[in-house]
């Protein structure tokens, strides 16, 4: 069999090229700001901006160190792979899309843009606070050094923490160039109609507003929330006590934005009373003043005890005195019992919307505290907290009540102990949802003299992957005395989630790196010796079930995935893969015989999938010639 040396294989493991869409975009699009080369004319560029002031060297920019190569880092390809590890899964074979990855969240991310771009609702993120420590994300990602997999936790013990001292010059650099990579890959990520939450505290509130402005832009900047996280002073604090963190809001495109109502609280509903047995229901009074200046609102009212009222000084009534007259026909007037009080306008609990507006302050009690968080971690590890950071359930629960549908798709790729795990299973327990999360968690070490290790949690994420068994562990056991019909019940019981970890790819060549000095012939010679010594031992003890998932998520295929046998070929075997969105024909066998070519060259519809290795020069040739764009060799 003729090894393939094509050099465009080696793109094919890896992960899309996102600066080469971006840039075939722009072309399509203004050809006139390209090079007869295909260069970007960056005069032209300048030009299309801004024509007026493009002599001028001074404008408003925000920059820090490191910022264009944090960038270049957002949009270079990977080659790494996301390995199924059933052993610790739960249930995943009722998982349904609920997906929890362990690994270097910027490759992740790029892997997940493969197959889930534009289909999140809902990010939710709790980013490291750059407080000086804990800096884990120094994004050294390279295929073939050991020291980005030791990072990405294929050693037994994760990850190395590396810190951000205040006394380091680039302080803020850091910090900015590890969040700005990420957001740049979220951002696709995100439906049209969708949203992203991040939290963070005082330290980089307004260096994380200016980089979601820049990545989102300023226009679609929805909400600053400020969550009250504490609800007793630090008596220990220098000189003010930190009582509050931040909630940043941004669309991705806020015209289509749509936030949801919340509902209305038991004490809220007891503001609504019915004094004088109104046959429309309860209402509660609203004041008929306002402080708009309004001409036509300024006239005396006379109550029916025939006393006179004038709007409150600086105030004027909220309507004319039309529309007045009208309400009070309508009977939508209360001057209290006695019928000489003030006048108010009754609002009906049956008129209103279904839910009242949300607003930027969270109060504790609204959306849970610190402490409270705490008291959640020790409830599910028998009476220990294994994360030292954790934020409340109810927190994110609000996250996903304003921004969610029942139906949708979470992101959380800073999820740390798994309270987006648990806030949307609880989410959905309650209001009938089925909501699915992908999650993704660094392995970071816990230090030797932790709870967590001493726990026997060695990384972060075996505490976030224990975390989600042990909620549904404890859905499933409230659940247990029920009826099998119902619906609590068959809730609990179809809980699950799949675990992923990051890994370097099945396939040899993504480890090759063609020589810039080489002619693409020669390096073409030298990827053929490359992988023929690679294969003689990989393939070999391959196993094909460890490959698919790589296979199917770099061709567009989420995660969840059904895989179903297709009758009619007999010397290989081949699946129909499909997901919500997609289907094609996969092989996997190391050989693929001449009647499954032929098969294919008579049957011209759908994608067909399989491997490089399998296809001699002729083989290759045949179903390219046949299936065009259709065919695809991994």
């Amino acid at each position: 069999m003729t090894q393939p040396t094509d050099l465009e294989a080696i793109a094919a493991v890896a992960t899309p090229d996102l600066n080469k869409e971006r840039l075939a975009t722009l072309k399509k699009l203004f050809p006139d700001l390209f090079t007869v080369e295909g260069r970007v004319n960056p005069d032209e560029l300048r030009k299309l901006a801004d024509a007026e002031g493009v002599n001028e060297t001074e404008r408003y920019e925000f920059k820090w160190f490191g910022k264009t190569k944090s960038k270049r880092n957002a949009f270079t390809p990977s080659t790494a792979a996301l390995v199924f590890d059933p052993a610790r899964s739960v249930n995943p074979e009722k998982a349904g899309g609920n997906i929890i990855i362990e690994g270097e969240n910027l490759e992740a991310l790029k892997l997940l843009n493969s197959a889930y771009r534009e289909r999140i609702k809902c990010i939710v993120i709790d980013p490291p606070y750059n407080t000086g420590n804990d800096f884990v994300y120094s994004d050294n990602y390279t295929q073939d050094r050991k020291p980005y997999w030791e990072q990405t936790g294929v050693t037994e013990q994760g990850v190395k923490i590396d810190s951000n001292k205040q006394a380091d010059g680039r302080y803020h650099s850091n910090w900015l160039s590890m969040i700005h990579a990420r957001l740049l890959l979220a951002r696709y990520l995100l439906r049209p109609d969708g949203v992203i939450f991040v939290t963070i505290d005082d330290h980089e509130v307004q260096n994380l507003r200016r980089v979601l402005d820049e990545v989102f832009g300023e226009e679609n900047f929805v909400a600053n929330i400020v969550w009250q996280k504490r609800y007793v002073s630090n008596v220990t604090a220098q000189f003010v006590s930190d009582m509050h963190d931040h909630v940043l809001l941004y669309a991705r495109n806020v015209e289509f934005l749509t936030i949801n109502k919340l509902k209305r609280t038991e004490e809220q509903l007891a503001d609504y009373k019915n004094p004088d047995d109104d046959p429309r229901g309860v209402w509660r009074a609203q004041d008929l003043s306002a402080s708009k200046p309004y001409k036509a609102g300024m006239f005396t009212i006379t109550t029916p005890a025939n006393i006179t009222v004038n709007p409150p000084p600086g105030r004027f009534w909220r309507c004319n005195r039309a529309q007045y007259d009208e309400w009070v026909s309508e009977n939508r007037i209360w001057f209290g019992v006695k019928g000489d009080a003030r006048p108010m306008l009754k609002a009906f609990l049956s008129e209103v919307e279904d839910g009242i507006t949300p607003n930027t302050w969270w109060g504790h009690e609204f959306a849970g505290h610190n402490k409270e968080a705490t008291l959640e971690n020790k409830e599910l590890f028998d009476g220990s907290s294994p994360f030292d950071t954790p934020k409340p359930v109810k927190l994110f629960t609000r996250m996903l009540e304003l921004a969610s549908g029942p139906d949708d798709l979470i992101l959380d790729f800073f999820c740390g102990s798994g309270t987006t795990a648990q806030a949307v299973m609880e989410l959905n327990k309650a209001d009938g949802g089925n909501r699915k999360y992908i999650l993704v968690q660094l392995p970071e070490a816990t230090a030797a003299d932790s709870p967590a290790f001493k726990a026997g949690f060695k990384k972060i994420s075996d505490i976030t992957i224990e975390r989600a068994k042990r909620v549904i562990a404890k859905m499933q056991a409230d659940a247990a005395g029920l009826l099998p019909s119902d619906a609590q019940r068959t809730f609990a019981d179809g809980l699950g989630f799949k675990v992923y970890t990051l890994a370097k790819s099945s396939f040899p060549r993504a480890e090759f790196a063609p020589d810039p000095k080489k002619t693409t012939a020669e390096n073409a010679a030298v990827l053929a010796g490359f992988i023929a010594e690679k294969e003689q031992t990989m393939f070999v003890q391959l196993e094909r079930e460890k490959i698919v998932d790589e296979v199917l998520l770099k061709n567009g295929f989420m995660l969840d995935y059904q895989l179903e046998p297709l009758a009619g070929i007999t010397e290989n075997t081949v699946w129909r893969a499909r997901d919500a969105h997609k289907a094609a024909l996969v092989c996997l066998d190391f050989d693929l015989k001449a009647s499954t070519v032929a098969w294919f060259q008579k049957n011209k519809t759908e994608i067909f999938i399989c491997l490089e290795r399998a296809l001699d020069t002729t083989k290759k040739w045949n179903l390219r010639h046949t299936l065009g764009d259709l065919f695809k060799a991994f």
